[in-house]
């Protein structure tokens, strides 16, 4: 989907249409979930502190995030999907995997597929989806990004060659900025370099990751699209509008989250065994403390009394404390049919 928190917020509202918004707190310490397109011409983005965004954009209008619409309009984007085909593998709550090479509509190209989903997605939300259309994940992926905003793309297999040669290689997944470095280093800045070295050359560059970018660099990436993935972990965490600095906060917030955790974990239906407490402090500096039980931790009381020993087991009060978090894992049944997430990448 196309900014889609943004994109949800116009189409409510139409004071925002053709606006620079974001979603997001305009707060000292808020980042910023989504950013529209008309936003992103001044250079904000998600994941962009509100300070930058607000200095980079004086007019930028911030909207309070309404995640429980957000799920719900993806649900039914979800609904679209799956009257489609029955492999759909969400990747966010707004990017989605689609493997159509047999599908409901009969249709046997996957571009005039894209086209129909893309057709019903509007019809349906009023929104934009965009698309990309290759013969595996990874092109799919880039070429979903190629005509961004409200377009489709699609990689075939005789260009696909040629596409990758030209690709930098920060663009291929798992290089980021340390990896670029090495690469670059190396004489290596696009995807033609990588596939000039052997597959021994990159082992030894890059460990395992040297047999991904080998195969990948060719066109080649075998991974299918998997319709339901395991949930590892459920939890909730807060970034605190200013640092928590005395012991009664530090518990009242964390009772604040423990609450909130428990409320997702009962609406799932889903129980673990392991209890993770994660504290970072004033100076970035992160620490955490785990603890697993025998039997899966199912009332509040269990989860408090752990959490408590836990926090108890930290220096908490060394400094102050700008985030505190508590997450479950290690699931013993996992309940396969939570919310689904999307993007269109075919």
């Amino acid at each position: 989907m196309d900014a889609f928190y943004a994109s949800v917020e116009q189409r409510d509202f139409v004071e925002y249409r053709g606006k620079p918004i974001v979603v997001g707190s305009n707060s000292d310490r808020g980042v910023i979930a989504a950013a529209s397109y008309e936003a992103r011409k001044f250079g904000v983005r998600s994941a962009m502190s509100s300070v930058v965004a607000a200095k980079l954009c004086p007019h930028l209008i911030f909207a309070e995030m309404r995640r429980e619409v957000y799920v719900e309009v993806s649900k039914q984007i979800m609904e679209i999907f799956k009257s489609v085909t029955a492999l759909v593998e969400p990747l966010s709550i707004d990017e989605a995997f689609l493997d159509v090479t047999n599908n409901n509509l009969g249709i046997d190209s996957a571009f005039e597929v894209a086209q129909y989903i893309r057709k019903k997605i509007k019809e349906k939300t009023q929104l934009n989806a965009s698309a990309g259309v290759s013969y595996n994940k990874f092109l799919a992926k880039k070429a979903s990004d190629v005509n961004k905003p409200n377009g489709i793309f699609e990689i075939k297999p005789k260009d696909a060659l040629e596409y990758l040669g030209n690709l930098t290689v920060e663009n291929f997944f798992g290089v980021g900025d340390v990896t670029a470095r090495k690469m670059h280093k190396v004489g290596i800045h696009t995807g033609k370099d990588i596939r000039s070295l052997t597959i021994d050359s990159l082992i030894r560059l890059f460990g395992k990751q040297g047999v991904f970018f080998f195969e990948v660099s060719r066109g080649r990436d075998n991974r299918p699209v998997v319709p339901y993935r395991e949930r590892k972990s459920i939890g909730a965490e807060y970034t605190f509008e200013k640092d928590l600095t005395t012991k009664f906060q530090i518990v009242a917030e964390l009772y604040r989250i423990e609450k909130e955790l428990m409320s997702r974990l009962d609406k799932k239906e889903m129980y673990g065994r392991t209890i993770t407490l994660k504290i970072k402090f004033a100076d970035f500096s992160v620490i955490s403390r785990s603890k697993t039980e025998e039997k899966q931790v199912t009332a509040f009381e269990k989860l408090h009394k752990i959490v408590k020993v836990l926090l108890y087991n930290t220096e908490f009060q060394s400094q102050p404390i700008r985030l505190m978090g508590v997450s479950v894992s290690n699931f013993e049944a996992v309940n396969l049919d939570m919310p689904i997430q999307l993007k269109l990448n075919l």
